[in-house]
């Protein structure tokens, strides 16, 4: 999937997440950045959840940011899958949570 304007899904609520994505250069990878309450104790494991998400919706080229209020994976992944489909303006007939891929 192409990241074509700047999306957000999520709260700043105790045990949600924010999550920004914006568009990068064609080439650029991925540009994760991590603000977490929890970053000391689950910061890798909530990379590798978004990096997994990022991976099954087949984006390549993206800045993410992810401000963590101690969501749980399945909220982390629900929140980039839904930043990432109103960034690419997908609306209809959304393959939620595992159907991708």
């Amino acid at each position: 999937m192409e990241i074509k304007k700047p999306a957000i899904a999520g709260t700043l609520e105790s045990s949600d997440a924010m999550v920004t994505v914006m568009p990068a250069s064609q080439g650029e990878g991925i540009e994760f950045e991590l603000d977490s309450v929890v970053i000391h104790q689950f910061g890798r494991q909530i990379k590798k959840v978004v990096m997994e998400t990022l991976d099954r919706l087949d984006v390549k080229d993206i800045k993410i940011k992810v401000v963590d209020k101690g969501a749980l994976d399945c909220t982390l992944k629900a929140r980039v899958e839904c930043a990432v489909y109103r960034s690419c303006g997908q609306t209809d007939h959304l393959p939620w949570g595992g159907a991708i891929k």
